[in-house]
């Protein structure tokens, strides 16, 4: 007989408008048993930990044309994780093999096509959280909207906004790699400390304290910005068109000013596109998968030389999910957020 335990879910009650709460999100009981039927492609996963992303906010609403699917209400939410093989049906995934790549938010979850949706782990020797972060998704994001999207040389100028989340912290970190002064925004002091003291940006200033965004970008780029990194939109994407050196390069993977508004905000400046010659370029990174060997082969050699540092901010224990997943949009995580759901 198969070994049946319980499972706790975070579900999605029902779709959402304007900002997400917690009391969006339930928590379910339910059991399962721990068999893959015969001839099963699948494998049962005990996860580990749960990466929080802005980008799950859109699949919180009902999307009629989206990249990425809505979840469904009454189910478990979905998203980045990292887990253990409990049992296998698929000759690819070993009982006991550690894997990153979408599961559920739950104890335990079924992943039906693993070939398609998961990455095995072999480098034991960094946290296993960096699997969420630095060497998941958003560590694939930060690499290929700048190295291969803003194509950077040394010396250039360098802004990215939400600097100190989990892919503008290691934006700024391949920038200065690459020879380039970075500035940073963020929306705390802690947040702008951290960016200077840590990560290791030349500067940084906190938004919120800023009356005028174009006279701030002046002040630390009296010449211009060649590569901006967009990972907000709205008001700072206006300052920022303004600003732009001729042939500047963008590179944008999200804009979360504008995930929680029923009416987007206008962006006024795109004359500037045109006089200036900017490269602007959005990208999703599900279409480039491809080029993940080719980032391991960088980063890791980066993060145990201690060349390149990651901060996380890590909730214990499922229960947390939901509060750790809506702080995401008050700026409330201190780098990459992460839920433990079990010790590994």
């Amino acid at each position: 007989m198969a070994k049946e335990v319980s499972n706790k879910q975070v579900i999605l009650k029902h779709y959402v408008t304007g900002y997400p709460k917690e009391s969006d999100m339930d928590f379910k009981n339910t059991t399962i048993k721990l068999n893959v039927q015969e001839g099963s492609n699948a494998v049962i996963l005990k996860n580990l930990y749960l990466s929080c992303d802005p980008y799950m906010r859109g699949r919180m609403s009902k999307l009629d044309d989206s990249y990425v699917e809505s979840f469904t209400p009454g189910s478990p939410i979905t998203g980045y994780g990292v887990a253990r093989v409990v049992e296998s049906g698929n000759s690819n995934f070993q009982k006991g093999e550690l894997v990153w790549g979408m599961t559920g938010w739950e104890e335990y979850s079924i992943v039906t096509a693993p070939d398609q949706t998961l990455f095995k782990i072999h480098d034991k020797d960094v946290p296993l959280t960096y699997y969420t972060g630095i060497l998941g998704m958003p560590g694939l994001t930060a690499y290929v909207g700048f190295y291969e999207i803003c194509s950077p040389k040394k010396g250039e100028t360098v802004f990215v906004s939400a600097a100190s989340g989990a892919v503008g912290q290691l934006v700024g970190q391949f920038a200065k790699i690459s020879g380039c002064y970075v500035v940073g925004s963020a929306g705390t002091k802690q947040k702008v400390d951290l960016l200077k003291s840590k990560i290791g940006f030349d500067e940084a200033f906190n938004y919120k304290e800023e009356q005028d965004l174009d006279a701030a970008l002046k002040r630390h780029f009296p010449e211009g910005i060649d590569i901006y990194f967009e990972n907000v939109g709205g008001k700072m994407l206006d300052a920022v068109l303004v600003n732009m050196k001729v042939r500047g390069r963008i590179a944008a993977c999200g804009m979360i000013s504008q995930y929680n508004l029923e009416q987007t905000e206008g962006v006024h400046n795109l004359l500037y596109l045109i006089s200036k010659r900017i490269r602007f370029q959005g990208f999703i990174i599900f279409d480039h998968y491809d080029l993940y060997p080719k980032y391991l082969e960088m980063i890791i050699p980066q993060i145990k030389a201690g060349n390149v540092k990651y901060a996380e901010d890590i909730a214990v224990g499922l229960e947390s999910a939901p509060s750790a997943l809506v702080g995401l949009f008050s700026g409330r995580n201190i780098g990459k957020q992460v839920v433990m759901v079990s010790p590994e």
